[in-house]
């Protein structure tokens, strides 16, 4: 019995140096494993200009949704829970309050988001006419 236990004691240390021989390897998940959750991650910027390509990008953040809410996003719960009601749709967050009141300068400004939601790539942007616009959305996604 003595030395079978021992025998199980110098195989576990093997095991450990093996482990730390190789780093990476302990506890790796296998490749192709499936999460359980659908990527959700987002890169979301507001550029001065018509155009995001050549416009210059003001401010930029990070939105994960899954497995849980993150990012740098300031307000990352509520922008995930507005993803989740709009789908694929982003038009209605973007597009300015029912009672917000701007004046009709041109000086534009462009949102974008650009990523993976829930597992497809998202390619998405919307111009505003003036920074009004932009502050006065209806939603949080691109309260930044």
């Amino acid at each position: 019995m003595r030395s079978i236990a021992r025998g199980l004691g110098l195989g576990s240390a093997a095991m450990a140096l093996t482990a730390l021989a190789w780093p990476g390897t302990a506890g790796a998940a296998p490749a192709g494993t499936q999460s359980l959750y659908a990527p959700s991650a987002l890169v979301l910027s507001v550029t001065a200009g018509p155009d995001a390509d050549t416009g210059t990008v003001l401010r930029a953040v990070t939105l994960v949704c899954a497995p849980r809410p993150g990012g740098t996003h300031p307000n990352p719960a509520a922008a995930c829970r507005e993803l989740r009601a709009a789908g694929s749709q982003l038009d209605p967050l973007a597009a300015p309050a029912a009672d917000a009141v701007c004046t009709r300068e041109w000086d534009p400004m462009t949102v974008t988001a650009d990523g993976v939601w829930q597992g497809r790539r998202l390619n998405y942007t919307y111009t505003f006419a003036n920074p009004c616009g932009l502050r006065n959305t209806a939603g949080a996604l691109f309260g930044f």
